[in-house]
């Protein structure tokens, strides 16, 4: 595990050749520092393997397309000789990026920042609606809702000796009942969506929300699955590790009500979109579900806590009942929250 930059990565920066650095944040994915540059802050981080280097082809060409319209964002920032990333011994990329101040939140800690989330997400899309851009990096599978059912149902058949498979089996045979009754909202067109709304992925200033940042998840998707994968997130104040799980509707109606306000003006939503909105949430936490629960039992979670749970195993069961028993929230509120959306977005 990297405790440092290496000198000679931080040598092709000017600026930040031989600067002192500590690591920065606590995210899973990126290996993040914060380097006190010569000019100010900067952000340095290491690739997952899971991302190229392209990515931050994208992330140059779009955060390029927010700071012409005027949207606070980080920048990547070029090696001298001009390079956006420098391979290590590995081949894994390090990038740079400009520094925002900026407060983020781990939960969602009252609607007032719900609803500054949300209309900060809506500036984005806005923002990003013309963009003219053919992503590099592109996630495959992403909310391939099929896909993830039919891994269950293969986890299912091959893991039948699997220590969890009793508390497995009847949670995976429900979910994909459930599965059957959704509607197919792949017709949809595919918008410039971030990819990653936890809120953690918004800072905030002074109780404004200024910028998105973890911007490795950009690319196309439709607009329900882009703001139900948000909501599931922001409305669940235990978060995906807890035994009991529910949806805060007053968080729901927040967020899309400063989402609202400043799409309507712009027709960003269409009618079919905002219909289809609590649809998109309900699908995004089964097909979470679905994939905890595959990963349960084949023990594939990469970043389990080993202080909490014995094995990946258990804590993907947790993960997979939480995101189960927000689906049931969602339906046994569905009323109220298509109300709720009618109000914000129609």
């Amino acid at each position: 595990m990297e405790m440092s930059i290496p000198a000679w990565i931080l040598a092709r920066f000017r600026d930040l050749d031989g600067r002192p650095h500590a690591l920065h944040g606590g995210g899973l994915i990126n290996r993040t520092f914060l380097v006190e540059g010569r000019a100010g802050k900067v952000i340095v981080q290491r690739l997952h393997p899971v991302f190229a280097g392209a990515v931050n082809e994208d992330i140059d060409a779009v955060t390029a397309h927010l700071a012409a319209k005027g949207l606070t964002t980080p920048r990547p920032l070029r090696t001298d000789d001009g390079a956006l990333w420098v391979d290590d011994e590995e081949g894994r990329p390090w990038r740079a990026l400009s520094y925002v101040e900026g407060q983020s939140h781990d939960r969602v800690p009252s609607p007032d920042v719900a609803r500054e989330a949300g209309a900060m997400v809506a500036r984005f899309h806005a923002a990003v609606a013309d963009l003219a851009y053919d992503y590099r990096h592109v996630r495959a599978g992403v909310h391939d809702t099929k896909k993830h059912l039919a891994t269950l149902e293969t986890a299912l058949e091959t893991h039948a000796g699997h220590r969890l498979f009793g508390e497995v089996e009847p949670l995976a045979r429900r979910l994909l009942v459930e599965a059957t009754r959704l509607p197919d909202l792949s017709g949809l067109p595919l918008r410039h969506v971030h990819g990653d709304l936890k809120i953690s992925n918004l800072l905030f200033r002074e109780g404004r929300a200024t910028c998105l940042v973890d911007l490795d998840t950009l690319g196309r998707m439709s607009w329900p699955f882009e703001m139900g994968d948000a909501l599931r997130s922001w409305c669940n104040p235990a978060g995906e590790d807890a035994k009991n799980v529910t949806l805060d509707v007053g968080t729901f109606g927040a967020a899309l009500a400063g989402y609202g306000e400043v799409a309507r003006a712009s027709g960003l939503v269409s009618a079919e979109e905002a219909g289809a909105i609590v649809d998109g949430l309900a699908t995004i936490c089964l097909e979470l579900s679905a994939r905890f629960l595959a990963d349960a039992l084949r023990e594939a979670y990469f970043g389990f806590d080993a202080q909490r749970f014995p094995a990946r195993g258990e804590h993907n069961l947790v993960r997979g009942k939480g995101q189960l028993a927000l689906f049931d929230n969602v339906q046994a509120h569905r009323t109220e929250l298509e109300r709720l959306a009618r109000v914000a977005l129609g």
